[in-house]
């Protein structure tokens, strides 16, 4: 190791110029660290994090390594002298064992920027360290079907998207009920406005920290990253996409808007998907001939992010949009709280019209969802009656930003909840052996 990468590794890892490793650990911490759904236990295998920019990956795994409160070595692939060092496994590995040994945990941060970084992570991993690893990398690290091959069986990938609402509500729950269920109405509110990017939570400005996300995601990563050619075109699509919530997406139709081609809108639909922006739906098919198959629908993993596109952060009373907001907030709860690969979120529309929001499927069963943008009594809709009686599910949940209720069909229970009631409700239904 030359002096040059020595200076570098004491600068950045404190604790090894005598730094109290508690001190050091709180420097890279937020004031009020929020706990997240994502758990990373120590593991023989590698602890990879992955997920939009601004998620708070890194900030995951320093609250893990606090909480393991042993020495951790910090690599920076954003730092030229770091990546140079971590091209050669054999040589990395012999260097980890000899001059970093007191080192129990090895964060590697942005490993997205080394030239052959699954290939490397799999030479370090077959080396067998003593070291657990953690490592955090963007979206198209994570989607490199050279990484992917190299680190099966040797990683757990975890995937980190924006707070949820039972995330951002944490601090409410030593309050008596119904202070609570009052505080959750308004975090429920607030996240269907702005989001749950912590960085944009955190902002006296969220709008204007919500214009960086945006900017840094259609200027940097869409022009650098993905190399797209047209990207006033790719950024034309992206507003087409927040302006459509909800509905069935029409590729022929956005082409002739953003003056390329069917398969061009394709491919961006992609990125932003594989980017995790955005999410298709496929239409939940039972085997019933009067049903549609084929023509997803769209949603945004973040409402924050979707509604700065659709024209702004206006207040929710205020929003002519309303029932798009409510719909895509769901979508997004949901998609924080099922099994990226085991668990499928769909919807439901039958040829005469009927529809269902969200149909989620889990090991074989499944639970339709439908969203109530307006308080009232609950009514069972006529599209949630031809689906009873097409599929004749055990449940069936209507979330709403009104009261509680719950009232049959048949052999169906219907029960309406509060939004942020949603998470808990899925889990205990998941939990459930029928």
């Amino acid at each position: 190791m030359d002096s040059h990468l020595r200076e570098i590794l004491a600068a950045d890892n404190r604790w090894l110029v005598g730094e109290p490793i508690e001190q050091w650990f709180q420097r890279f911490l937020p004031p009020n660290f929020i706990k997240r759904r994502v758990r990373l236990e120590p593991d023989r295998r590698f602890q990879i994090i992955v997920g939009p920019r601004q998620t708070g990956k890194s900030t995951l795994v320093w609250n893990t390594l606090k909480d393991l409160g042993a020495p951790a070595l910090f690599l920076n692939c954003e730092e030229p002298t770091i990546r140079q060092w971590l091209t050669s496994a054999a040589l990395f590995s012999r260097d980890l064992e000899s001059n970093f040994s007191q080192a129990q945990y090895v964060f590697i941060e942005e490993v997205q920027r080394l030239p052959e970084a699954g290939l490397f992570l799999k030479g370090v991993f077959d080396r067998h360290p003593r070291q657990q690893f953690f490592v955090t990398g963007s979206s198209s690290f994570d989607l490199e079907a050279v990484t992917r091959e190299s680190m099966a069986g040797r990683a757990i990938r975890n995937l980190l998207l924006p707070f949820s609402i039972s995330e951002l509500g944490q601090e409410f729950a030593g309050l008596p009920t119904l202070g609570r269920e009052y505080k959750m109405a308004e975090t429920t509110l607030s996240a269907a406005l702005l989001g749950g990017y912590p960085t944009v939570r955190q902002e006296e400005n969220p709008q204007r920290e919500l214009a960086r996300l945006v900017e840094a995601f259609v200027l940097r990563d869409a022009s650098d990253r993905f190399r797209i050619q047209h990207v006033d075109a790719f950024g034309k699509v992206l507003r087409l996409a927040a302006g459509q919530v909800g509905s069935l997406v029409n590729y022929s139709e956005w082409a002739s808007v953003t003056g390329v081609s069917r398969g061009t809108v394709r491919d961006y639909m992609r990125i932003l998907e594989d980017s995790h922006v955005i999410r298709r739906l496929e239409p939940f098919v039972g085997g019933k001939r009067a049903e549609i198959s084929g023509t997803p629908k769209l949603f945004f993993i973040d409402n924050g992010f979707r509604n700065l596109l659709a024209g702004g952060l206006v207040a929710f009373d205020q929003r002519a949009d309303k029932g798009a907001v409510l719909e895509n907030l769901v979508f997004s709860e949901l998609a924080k709280a099922v099994h990226p690969i085991l668990d499928t979120i769909r919807f439901w529309r039958s040829k005469s019209g009927a529809e269902v929001d969200f149909v989620v499927e889990h090991q074989g069963r499944f639970l339709p969802i439908e969203v109530k943008a307006t308080k009232g009594p609950l009514v069972p809709s006529r599209s949630m009656h031809s689906f009873i009686q097409a599929y004749g599910p055990a449940r069936f949940l209507v979330a709403t930003l009104g009261d509680q209720e719950e009232t049959t069909v048949g052999n169906t229970l219907i029960r309406q909840l509060p939004i942020h009631g949603l998470e808990a409700e899925l889990a205990a239904w998941m939990a459930q052996v029928e």
